[in-house]
């Protein structure tokens, strides 16, 4: 199966920025900026779950373009803890670790480190 000229083109961007100028996104830079890898990881998401792509290229660029403008969007009302992209943010309970079990003690007679 030959690729497709959307498929070599995909392979070349490497930023959101790219991305949004690749598909005529309008971009807030300073939106970007901030939440460039949360977009990406949201269009990468978007598109996990979307169901069969189209195998008209006219067609797959419109499916793409429809979920990277939602990608970003989600970022323009929004900010990178509340839409919880990346696991960190989806931990439930805080993780508590007491000062006492990162420090050790150094025995009497034992070189210092």
């Amino acid at each position: 199966m030959s690729e497709t000229e959307l498929e070599l083109d995909l392979e070349e961007l490497s930023s959101a920025e790219d991305f949004l100028e690749y598909f005529k996104v309008s971009f807030d830079p300073s939106v970007v900026q901030v939440n460039r890898l949360h977009i990406l990881q949201r269009l990468h998401d978007y598109l996990a779950d979307s169901d069969d792509m189209p195998a008209d290229e006219v067609e797959m660029r419109r499916v793409y373009k429809a979920l990277l403008t939602q990608a970003y969007n989600d970022f323009v009302a929004s900010d990178a803890r509340t839409e919880k992209v990346f696991k960190v943010f989806r931990r439930n309970d805080p993780v508590m670790v007491p000062l006492s079990s990162l420090t050790t003690k150094v025995s009497a007679g034992a070189p210092k480190v």
